[in-house]
């Protein structure tokens, strides 16, 4: 490609300056993202969000459903770092929604051990974020309304601590800048 010489920039701009990557973020081994069919009409819109035999979802080879849960979220609430040891989550937040969701492996034999992943539910997307056992995740409400998660495990809920799938690690645990949103 050809055109005009680069013009030449400041010291303070050449220091300053940064290239943006373009190229696809770093992803961590087992963690499923699955686009969902939404059908929209001038009266509204549905979408399915899992089919299901025996517990089984099609979309999600391997999870069977055993417990289904809501939850919702004030804005800019941070809710941050989750753990399970056996549970796989399956989340949706519904497209009128915008939620930041951060994914940290923390497996100690995972094939992408420490690797980090943030991305965007919900914002006009229909979504199935698959998380599987050992990888650390937290959501922060992006809106200035309250935000909804609508999610599937694997594992039965039990406050029992010897049988609880839930441990959490600090908010920070990646860094309090993880949750800042991206400027520039």
């Amino acid at each position: 490609m050809t055109g005009p010489d680069p013009i030449e920039l400041t010291d303070l701009a050449k220091r300053s300056m940064a290239l943006q990557d373009y190229g696809r973020a770093p992803q961590i081994d087992g963690v499923a993202l699955v686009d969902i069919k939404r059908f929209t009409d001038d009266g509204g819109s549905f979408q399915e969000l899992v089919r299901l035999d025996a517990g089984i979802a099609a979309a999600m080879p391997g999870f069977q459903c055993r417990q289904v849960n809501y939850s919702e979220m004030d804005p800019g609430v941070i809710k941050a770092f989750h753990i399970h040891r056996r549970q796989t989550d399956v989340w949706f937040v519904p497209p009128g929604d915008k939620m930041l969701v951060v994914l940290l492996d923390v497996r100690a034999k995972s094939k992408t051990p420490n690797v980090q992943m943030r991305l965007v539910l919900g914002d006009g997307h229909s979504r199935l974020l698959r998380i599987p056992p050992g990888v650390a995740h937290g959501v922060k409400n992006l809106t200035p309304n309250r935000g909804r998660i609508i999610y599937l495990v694997d594992f039965q809920f039990s406050p029992d601590p010897d049988v609880t799938e839930e441990g959490r690690l600090p908010w920070d645990f990646a860094g309090a800048h993880v949750w800042d949103v991206t400027r520039g």
